[in-house]
C-alpha cells in the first residue's frame, strides 16, 4: 500500500476545498437562475394570474432548484478540479520554491529552531 506524504494530502484537501466551494457558490447561482424563469402562486403576483414567468407549484419549484444547484455545482466542481491540477499546479510547486530558498537565504530555518530549542 502506497503511504501518503503531507504534500499529496494538502494538494488533495485544497483542490477539493477549491472545487467544492466554487460548486457551491455556482450552485446557489443556479437556484437563482430557476427563480429568474419561474414563480409560485403567492399574493404578490395574485395567485398566479399577473405573473410573466411561468408558474410552477412550490414543490415543483424547490426540487427545480435542488436539481439545477447539484447538477450546476458538480459540473463546475469537476471542472475547477481539473483546471485546478493542470494549471495551477505548476505555478504553486514553483512559487513554494521560491519562498522555500528566501527562507533559506535569510536563515529564518536557524532562528527559528534556536527558538524552539
Amino acid at each position: 500500500m502506497k503511504t501518503q506524504n503531507r504534500k499529496s494530502i494538502f494538494n488533495y484537501l485544497s483542490d477539493q476545498f477549491i472545487g467544492r466551494f466554487t460548486g457551491f457558490i455556482i450552485g446557489l447561482w443556479a437556484c437563482r437562475l430557476v427563480s429568474h424563469f419561474f414563480t409560485t402562486r403567492s399574493i404578490h403576483n395574485l395567485w398566479g394570474l399577473t405573473a410573466k414567468k411561468t408558474v410552477v407549484s412550490k414543490q415543483t419549484f424547490g426540487n427545480l432548484e435542488w436539481i439545477a444547484s447539484v447538477l450546476i455545482g458538480y459540473i463546475v466542481f469537476e471542472i475547477v478540479v481539473r483546471i485546478v491540477k493542470t494549471k495551477v499546479d505548476p505555478w504553486v510547486s514553483t512559487l513554494r520554491f521560491r519562498i522555500l530558498r528566501k527562507v533559506v537565504e535569510r536563515g529564518w530555518i536557524k532562528r527559528s529552531r534556536t527558538r524552539i530549542g
